[in-house]
């Protein structure tokens, strides 16, 4: 009997660099797709050449994006991915095999996901194992959550992979303070403007943040990117809080 059908869906902007390595990870799929919002590099040709399927769309934010390039896949199952990932042989055989024999009452299935950052696996700091659902029965999962916390919702038993998948989370420290400058306005839009008490209530937040990151899950044993990882991650905290704050003042 032949294996059900596996697609993949994908989403992606500008990432000529990347992209290439996870189209080459899952040459299991039967069908890959890959939604554009409006690249400006080589994206488009890169993804071609690795025969998948690309269309163009406007950015409509996380969760609606991925839903949208899920939608463009009739396959059995559906396996959910970002331009910066990648999917070990160990992984991709897993997939397989779990298609393969999943239960009826399946919907889904999730995996761990390690993180390479600054030259380093990162398996300290709360980066792992970083469990994310991303395979799923098609029609069983939908992608919900506005902003930056989207999540891949399912119809059914999710069932837990133990082969992870590879995540090049950010290409130099550069790229994660802008991840972080961009993902601090968006979380202070959200909550809006705040007094200056929330300020100060950030310092607190930040040092507590520093110290869940790097003593209290070990980031200190991922060497030099933890420490970068534990001061940006409590950065990111306090920036948000200011950034509150800034709303609600003339600071013209």
């Amino acid at each position: 009997m032949s294996r059900p059908t596996i697609g993949v869906a994908i989403i992606a902007k500008n990432e000529a660099d990347r992209i290439g390595r996870l189209l080459s990870s899952v040459s299991f799929a039967d069908d890959v797709v890959v939604v554009d919002s409006g690249s400006t590099d080589s994206t488009r040709d890169v993804c071609l050449e690795h025969g998948a399927r690309v269309v163009e769309r406007e950015w409509a934010g996380y969760a609606a994006q991925k839903q949208f390039a899920m939608e463009q896949l009739n396959t059995g199952w559906i396996l959910s991915m970002d331009a910066d990932e990648e999917v070990p042989d160990r992984l991709a055989g897993e997939i397989v095999d779990a298609v393969s024999n999943a239960d009826e009452d399946v919907g889904g299935f999730s995996m761990p996901r390690l993180s390479r950052y600054l030259g380093r696996w990162i398996r300290h700091g709360g980066w792992y194992p970083d469990r994310k659902v991303r395979l799923v029965r098609h029609g069983k999962g939908r992608w919900l959550g506005n902003g930056l916390h989207e999540r891949l919702e399912v119809d059914g038993r999710v069932v837990p992979l133990s082969n992870h998948m590879l995540h090049y989370v950010y290409r130099n420290i550069a790229d994660q303070v802008g991840t972080i400058n961009r993902f601090s306005d968006t979380e202070a839009a959200a909550r809006g403007a705040r007094s200056g008490w929330f300020v100060f209530a950030g310092v607190a937040h930040a040092a507590g943040k520093f110290f869940e990151c790097y003593i209290w899950k070990l980031g200190l044993l991922d060497g030099i990117p933890g420490l970068v990882i534990a001061m940006n991650s409590a950065f990111y905290v306090f920036l948000r809080h200011a950034k509150c704050w800034e709303l609600g003042r003339d600071v013209s």
